[in-house]
């Protein structure tokens, strides 16, 4: 019998096991962020009194999104992972949001359609080490982010995505400031740029600019502070100038992450996605 119960800080160590098995790249300060942003959304599933399962909600205003469904590779088959899948989505649908959202894999696809969830469109994971020397060609120099952007690093975040990720950012944008960049024109935030460690590579990401010289310069930055490193880098399929710089820099394309939505439609302006956080939140 499945027992699905809440997701708490011991049980980061579930956490990392089955992310591992699954050759994910989360930390521990992963599942840290998720508990922050969702106590009441994070679940662990039992079986015969041994946890062996998890997933992850999170709420931005009227928004949300799942992740992290895992199962140990022991356990698969037995119908845990669509357990936690469902509790997941009765969680969210009982807080009144508008969509939910996810990044599925090709496997994963026809499961969520059966499930409401419709295709919006295709993500590329770029991965590989940077060279030592590489350097940005691009013209503009972005400047480090100062505690006082982030308001407006928020409102056009929201802007760009529709959807509210203040929460995240602050984390994001807090734990790891210098690794935050962000341009401007005439005293206005006209893009930004964060990145993070990863158990196997660092995620670039997210980085949105509404500028096609300022979404060059926030990305080649990033990349630049990271040479001679491996870095994982998800992008829109159909971002032609993203696409077009990280394959000049000798990325390759690993895997493909599929952008689902159940309910009300919710779009990005996908010329201004440059790159995205990564299949936890987008």
């Amino acid at each position: 019998m499945i027992h699905i119960r809440a997701m708490t800080h011991a049980d980061i160590p579930l956490g990392m096991r089955l992310k591992s098995q699954a050759g994910w790249n989360q930390t521990e300060a992963d599942w840290l962020r998720f508990l922050s942003l969702e106590p009441d959304g994070c679940f662990v599933a039992e079986s015969q009194g041994r946890p062996v399962g998890t997933t992850t909600a999170a709420i931005f205003g009227d928004v949300a999104w799942i992740a992290m469904v895992l199962v140990d590779v022991d356990h698969r088959g037995r119908g845990i992972g669509t357990a936690l899948f469902h509790h997941a989505i009765d969680f969210l649908d009982a807080q009144n949001v508008r969509a939910i959202r996810l990044d599925a894999t090709d496997l994963g696809r026809p499961i969520y359609q059966k499930l409401g969830f419709e295709s919006q469109f295709e993500l590329s994971r770029f991965a590989g080490r940077l060279a030592e020397d590489y350097t940005s060609a691009a013209h503009l120099t972005p400047r480090p982010a100062a505690p006082a952007d982030l308001a407006a690093i928020a409102a056009m975040d929201r802007t760009a995505t529709r959807t509210d990720r203040t929460g995240l950012l602050q984390r994001l944008v807090s734990q790891h400031v210098s690794a935050t960049h962000v341009t401007d024109h005439d005293n206005r935030i006209t893009g930004y740029i964060t990145s993070r460690p990863g158990s196997d590579a660092a995620q670039i990401g997210p980085c949105l600019a509404n500028d096609p010289a300022d979404g060059a310069a926030l990305l080649s930055h990033a990349l630049q502070q990271h040479a001679g490193r491996d870095v994982y880098v998800d992008i829109p399929k159909d971002h032609a100038d993203a696409v077009s710089l990280i394959r000049r820099i000798g990325l390759q394309s690993r895997r493909t992450f599929i952008r689902m939505c159940r309910g009300e439609p919710t779009s990005e302006r996908r010329p201004s996605l440059w790159a995205s956080s990564g299949p936890e939140f987008g």
